[in-house]
């Protein structure tokens, strides 16, 4: 659909808000949203001026597994307003009849979303020292929502989901296999189910001057243990390099602080680390689903099939959240030294820095919005290509060599192994051994992961 047939049907929707004469103004897609398009426009009519946001599904994304429809979404988003949860108002939904596929329409606050600009910038000092505690307190307001406020909200097995979605996805990951071996031997108790955000996390909270504006992104949200929104806040990935645990803006037990303040409720660490190990686990589960948009065909794009190197990550932290001592760090990595080759210069990786450069220095620097976004993603796909022929083929090698030393020939045997327990007697010589692997993927994808408090 383009812009001009988008603009219709923008208008379409929101007829009963527009008016007659009405027309959509200053159409543009932002950047990021690996699974939804997002668009800001402005609504012209009735003698007044609306900014508004359009979200709407990727067309030819497949159906997910976890995300609620987005009228669902919409209908959960009227609750949250109604029960003192900053976020931004509804103005419509469609279920794609209109829209080519399914979206909603929000009205457009202002502020800032990028987590690294809130941060590291000075300018937003004053709001990252207010933001751990209004987060706790719009947290403990989400998960005080009645349940029939949000009718079309359903309980789910995190533990399962995830297993099951990697398991659809055919991809064996070891790291994996034994952080679900741990959270299947630790579940904690029950407590009374309560409506979840399932995705509250810096990039999904809107920030002004004074700290939390909105939170948004409201896809993943079901019924369930209300500290798993505590411990989704807590993963490492949403940090960004910060050394403070919860979002980068704050410690665990601030956060902690201030929800117990505002919610009622204590919060056991035992169950919050539980939630912290889930939520690690979850997002390197969504890392592999993303980048497998791109490798089906669905929705081709290189800022998806980036984030399948990132899977690395997520498992490095997993396996350190996990008990069994410090994560050992492999020997030194001796670099390829080929033969004679048949090729002239430049080389592979010659060719490939090559065309890194011109992207860093031409493209990027000459583009803004989400083309100057892909493009840093590209260069960041470049390095972790130039590291890559630089190293191997003795990471594979040293691979395969751990494998052995567990009798197993490659992932799949060992994944499998673990999760029958095969392994059980040896596990934490099974976490070493995976964590180096791991450690050597780190290597390729994102060394600055292997620093503390990256």
């Amino acid at each position: 659909m383009g812009a001009e047939e988008l603009e219709r049907s923008l208008l379409s929707l929101l007829g009963d808000v527009a008016g007659a004469g009405a027309r959509v103004d200053q159409l543009h897609r932002l950047s990021g949203g690996a699974s939804r398009e997002t668009w800001s426009f402005d609504l012209e009519g009735g003698g007044q001026r609306q900014e508004l946001i359009l979200q709407r599904l990727r067309p030819g994304a497949g159906p997910s597994t976890t995300a609620v429809g987005i009228e669902t979404e919409a209908a959960v988003l009227h609750a949250a307003d109604e029960h003192g949860v900053p976020v931004a108002k509804v103005l419509a939904s469609d279920d794609g009849r209109v829209l080519g596929s399914p979206g909603m329409v929000v009205e457009r606050l202002a502020g800032e979303t990028i987590a690294r600009r809130l941060l590291r910038d000075d300018e937003w000092q004053r709001a990252r020292s207010r933001l751990g505690a209004q987060v706790a307190r719009a947290a403990a307001a989400i998960h005080a929502i009645p349940l029939e406020a949000a009718p079309g909200l359903r309980p789910t097995d995190q533990v399962a989901q995830c297993r099951a979605l990697l398991d659809g996805l055919g991809e064996p990951h070891p790291a994996f296999e034994l952080g679900l071996h741990w959270l299947e031997a630790h579940r904690p108790g029950p407590v009374d189910a309560c409506v979840v955000h399932g995705d509250l996390r810096m990039g999904n909270v809107l920030v002004d001057r004074d700290g939390l504006r909105a939170v948004l992104d409201w896809e993943l949200a079901h019924q369930g243990d209300p500290i798993e929104d505590l411990g989704w806040f807590c993963v490492r990935a949403w940090r960004f390099g910060s050394p403070l645990a919860a979002g980068g803006v704050a410690t665990r037990e601030a956060l902690v602080e201030a929800y117990e303040a505002a919610a009622g409720r204590a919060v056991e660490p035992e169950r919050l680390r539980w939630w912290e190990v889930l939520g690690t686990l979850k997002w390197g589960a969504i890392c592999v689903l993303q980048a497998w948009g791109h490798l089906s065909g669905a929705s081709r794009s290189v800022e998806l099939a980036t984030i399948g190197r990132r899977v690395c990550e997520n498992e490095w932290d997993l396996l350190g959240l996990l008990p069994g001592g410090p994560l050992p760090t492999s020997a030194a990595v001796v670099r390829s030294s080929p033969g004679p080759v048949l090729h002239d210069r430049p080389s592979a990786a010659e060719l490939v820095e090559a065309v890194r450069e011109w992207v860093d220095d031409d493209v990027r620097t000459a583009t803004e919005g989400r083309l100057a976004f892909h493009a840093r993603v590209a260069v960041n796909a470049l390095r972790m290509v130039e590291r890559e022929l630089a190293l191997e083929p003795a990471l594979t090698v040293a691979h395969i060599a751990r494998l052995a030393e567990l009798g197993c020939v490659d992932d799949r045997e060992l994944a499998a192994r673990i999760r029958r327990g095969d392994l059980d007697d040896r596990i934490d010589e099974v976490r070493g051994l995976v964590a180096g692997s791991v450690h050597d993927k780190l290597l390729v994808a994102n060394p600055t992961w292997l620093l503390p408090d990256c």
